[in-house]
Formats: C-alpha cells, structure tokens, sequence
C-alpha cells in the first residue's frame, strides 16, 4: 500500500503516509485514508508525511485541498510534514504553505 494510515491512541491524531508519487493515482486510496476512520468524523489534528513521497503533481495539491475541506477549512489543524526542497518550492509557488502548516 502506498498510502499509510496510523490513530493515535487517543484518536486525535491522524497520519498519513505517502510512498512514491503522489498523483492522481493515488485519489481513492488517500481519500478513504481520511473518511473511513470514526464514521468519517475527523480526528483533531491530521499529519501528512511526504518522508517518502518522490513527486506531487497537481491533483495531489487538490487532494490536500479536499482533505482540508473535509477537515473543517480554515479551522482544521492541518501540518505536511517531512517534504524534500522540490515538493515544498512546489507547495510555497501554489501558496499551500498558506493554508497548511509546511515542514
């Protein structure tokens, strides 16, 4: 599997952990990574870990922006963490580093 997921003990941290390309062919697979845990009901905080993701195109930026939706907009708690220098120059050109905290 390519895209990891991991609760927290407590249930109020989710992580998500990309391997490889973060492209469209990862839509469904990130999607439910984030719906189908607590009946679709957020935790307080989400984690998304590039470590070892190797490419993010632009349905990956508008899949974080689906998840950020889905996670209560402006008021989510949102952090994509671990991303090499070319998937952070991507995230800073798109303003992503606006709406996420980018590290």
């Amino acid at each position: 599997m390519s895209v990891n997921v991991e609760v927290s003990e407590d249930g109020r941290k989710l992580t998500i952990s990309i391997k490889g390309r973060f492209d469209f062919a990862k839509h469904l697979e990130f999607r439910e990574s984030y719906e189908r845990h607590n009946g679709g009901k957020m935790p307080n905080s989400v984690v998304v870990d590039l470590k070892e993701a190797t490419y993010l195109d632009s349905s990956a930026l508008g899949m974080l922006l689906l998840l950020r939706d889905h996670a209560g907009g402006d008021n989510s708690d949102i952090r994509v963490v671990n991303s090499n220098s070319d998937v952070r120059k991507i995230l800073a050109i798109s303003n992503f580093d606006k709406l996420f905290n980018v590290s």
